[in-house]
């Protein structure tokens, strides 16, 4: 697995890694195979770039280690409270429900999510009212309502029927990272220490659940100054301890033409930009990529998308859990597991796996930037992380 994952990122022949820790997440997924791999790909980026911009050539064969065990701890939760309680991670509304022929899932933790699925419903927000009301779709047709609306919402599909589905097609055919070359620019790590390699790098930040943060905050580990935006109305109490880490966070409304000219000077000063807007998103609010490349040339710019960069369902809301009942994972899951409902994987792995593997396509751009002088963007989505696991 980590060979393939090297192989998208354009990398050289693996060097060992030193794995440590025993055991495995109980799935019928190599689940914790994919924690290891992932981190293991990270810390090998991490460790080219020290070697590219600090010339220490045992830097890559020496170094990285990874602790199988708590690598796919880390995907479940990274820290434990002390004294306080993590708020509720899922919304009452959210969740898996038996439809006419066959399960859908519902998410529902953002409010405007949450009234687009209970308008296409025509019920209150409980969870006995909003399943009698699903048991009378049939869930294909719900899904499309509810998306339709503005929500959220995904059919349980079996491997075999999204490998037909004209989504799955076109996410069979996309590479795990689609990488392109950017313009030139300053590498931004002038400040960069051996032992804090991100110093004096900045990164902004627009990503929300759960990816994108999880990539931002490997960056903020490493050192570098991470400045994460979300709009006025967003809130996510069930994950900002863990998500905000390291980070200084701030609110600004990009729909607002006053608050755009801020968001310019801030990316015209940064060194990476990580965004997990949905396709064409912030092209309509007037920053396309080559926008992006005008304010800052050397940019490293790198994206995420739930569902895959082609294809019909291009641009369509998702999150890890709502991949996981389209592709598959949950049907079988459900099948391997002899169960009666969805049995999805242990953790969020689609969501932390690929947070992880963008923060090593970072490091990755970083690395190519100290070589080349240009900077370049790399496109991951959740869908195609997911392949790792068949």
């Amino acid at each position: 697995m980590l060979d393939a994952i090297r192989r998208a990122f354009g990398a050289g022949t693996t060097p060992p890694v030193r794995v440590t820790g025993a055991g495995a997440l109980p799935s019928i997924y190599p689940v914790s195979d994919l924690a290891a791999a992932s981190v293991a790909a990270a810390g090998l980026a991490l460790a080219e770039l020290v070697e590219a911009r600090f010339g220490r050539p045992q830097a890559v064969s020496s170094c990285v280690t990874v602790d199988r065990r708590l690598a796919a701890f880390w995907f479940a939760r990274s820290l434990h409270p002390l004294g306080w309680d993590l708020p509720p991670l899922w919304d009452p509304v959210a969740g898996d429900y038996r439809a006419a022929d066959g399960w859908i899932r519902l998410h529902t933790n953002a409010p405007h999510h949450r009234d687009a699925a209970l308008a296409v419903l025509g019920t209150a927000p409980e969870r006995e009212a909003v399943a009698a009301v699903v048991a009378r779709w049939a869930a294909n047709d719900l899904e499309t309502a509810v998306v339709a609306a503005g929500g959220c919402a995904a059919a349980m599909r079996s491997a075999e029927a999204w490998s037909r589905h004209p989504q799955g097609r076109a996410v069979a055919q996309e590479p795990l990272v689609v990488w392109e070359t950017g313009e030139t620019g300053l590498d931004g790590l002038a400040a960069a220490r051996a032992d804090r390699p991100l110093a004096g790098l900045h990164v902004l930040d627009l990503t929300r659940v759960l990816a994108g943060p999880v990539a931002t905050r490997f960056l903020a580990g490493c050192g570098a100054t991470v400045l994460r935006l979300d709009p006025p109305s967003w809130d996510e109490p069930g994950v900002l301890p863990e998500t905000t880490l390291g980070k200084t966070c701030a609110r600004l409304d990009l729909k607002q033409p006053a608050r755009r000219a801020r968001f310019e000077a801030l990316l015209a000063t940064a060194d990476v930009l990580v965004h997990g807007y949905r396709a064409d998103a912030l092209a309509r609010l007037g920053f396309d990529a080559a926008a992006r490349a005008r304010l800052r040339p050397g940019l490293i710019d790198v994206s995420l998308d739930a569902y895959g960069w082609t294809g019909p369902w291009r641009g369509r809301r998702g999150f890890d859990s709502l991949v996981q009942m389209s592709c598959g994972i949950a049907e079988a899951g459900m099948a391997g597991a002899g169960a009666d409902r969805p049995v999805p994987l242990p953790v969020q792995a689609l969501d932390h796996a690929t947070g992880t593997l963008m923060a090593a396509a970072v490091l990755h751009g970083l690395t190519r930037r100290l070589a080349t002088g240009r900077g370049s963007t790399a496109r991951l989505s959740l869908a195609r992380t997911a392949a790792l696991l068949a």
